[in-house]
């Protein structure tokens, strides 16, 4: 089964006949919301943990959930690799301006990102995460 095109702004449009259960848009919200938690837990080290997980239990299941705890997941890694080409760039220190714009960047564009796919999953929608460089799963 493929998934549909992706409309404006990355959405993809809400399920033919809103066949998302409930309990697929709560996982799919934990999918979205996990990294963020993890932030405040780990300073970001387990971002990628919640989405894995969620990942790895419903990837059978529900593509809904699947296609969620996916792009969480490869966004994350995503953002990894930026903040540290950021830590890269500030101990480089000819680049400390460059690092210091990356670093503070990743962080709020987690926090975007993860909130409307959070509402977007909420709603029953498929969100595609934009600026994934490292497509793991899907």
């Amino acid at each position: 089964m493929t998934a549909p095109m992706p409309g404006p702004r990355g959405a993809y449009p809400p399920s033919p006949g809103g066949a998302v259960s409930s309990d697929d848009r709560t996982m799919a919200l934990l999918a979205h919301l996990s990294p963020l938690i993890a932030m405040v837990i780990s300073v970001g080290w387990l971002s990628i943990a919640g989405p894995l997980v969620l990942w790895l239990l419903n990837k059978n299941r529900s593509p809904f959930v699947r296609q969620a705890a996916a792009g969480a997941f490869n966004f994350n890694l995503s953002m990894w690799a930026l903040s540290i080409i950021g830590w890269i760039c500030i101990f480089s220190i000819v680049l400390l301006p460059v690092g210091l714009i990356l670093l503070p960047l990743s962080f709020i564009l987690q926090i975007a990102f993860h909130i409307v796919g959070a509402v977007r999953a909420n709603r029953g929608e498929f969100y595609r995460y934009p600026m994934q460089f490292i497509r793991v799963l899907s």
